[in-house]
């Protein structure tokens, strides 16, 4: 089985409650959401580049698509990894070849969970999930009901267990309804272990400091919540 790749690089993790580990990053294309605020591209390229020295930002460029086993040699060319991390794009549009991947390190998994069928195909491959939850003001595509239905589903089958843990991350922006976010924890606060806010980086979407203390006072009553921003993007790694 072979899919096109945007890039494989080691990094450490600039989001949620694992900020800061270092990682191997495997870079999946395409995604079935349309996020007003996303910046990455979702295109599929001619070639992928690979960072072969961790931090050089020299990136070798291999023609697309790539093959599980080279992929998997890529990243296992990294030493001193916590985990892979799985992103994207949407890489659980790549579940068949993920349920593939033989690697020496956990499976760290970045989706917008909204892929329930997908997410049945590798949930027993991956130890982290960090799932988005894409509120209403933020999503563009279509019934809003179905796309949270979809997302409540995949929580539940990626759900927190002993062997995997899954937390939820929700991008706040200026237009944010506290009511909104309080709703979904409702829903999912017995699927993860936790659930973190992460202020939107661009400045005029960024919502009040105040909103965000209030909004995680609010929620801590009925599940353990964090404020943790783009880490990565303030010091500028990849």
């Amino acid at each position: 089985m072979k899919v096109p790749v945007s890039e494989i690089f080691c990094s450490v993790q600039g989001e949620g409650p694992h900020v800061g580990v270092r990682q191997a990053f495997v870079r999946f294309v395409g995604c079935n959401l349309n996020c007003s605020y996303c910046d990455t591209n979702v295109e599929k390229p001619v070639l992928c580049k690979f960072e072969k020295v961790p931090g050089t930002n020299v990136f070798k460029d291999i023609p697309n698509p790539l093959g599980v086993k080279d992929v998997c040699e890529m990243l296992d060319s990294y030493e001193n990894v916590h985990s892979i991390s799985l992103t994207g794009g949407e890489p659980l549009l790549e579940a068949d070849f993920i349920a593939e991947m033989d690697v020496s390190r956990p499976l760290y998994l970045e989706s917008n969970m909204t892929l329930p069928d997908m997410a049945k195909k590798i949930r027993d491959k991956v130890s982290y999930v960090s799932g988005d939850v894409k509120l209403i003001d933020e999503f563009e595509g279509e019934d809003f009901d179905s796309h949270l239905e979809r997302t409540f589903e995949c929580f539940r089958t990626l759900r927190n267990t002993k062997e995997r843990e899954c937390f939820c991350k929700l991008v706040i922006t200026k237009d944010t309804s506290a009511d909104d976010v309080l709703s979904v924890a409702d829903e999912i606060s017995g699927y993860v272990s936790c659930m973190v806010l992460q202020p939107v980086t661009q400045k005029h979407l960024a919502p009040e400091i105040e909103f965000m203390l209030e909004l995680q006072n609010r929620l801590l009553d009925s599940i353990d919540t964090l404020i943790i921003p783009q880490t990565h993007k303030m010091w500028g790694c990849l």
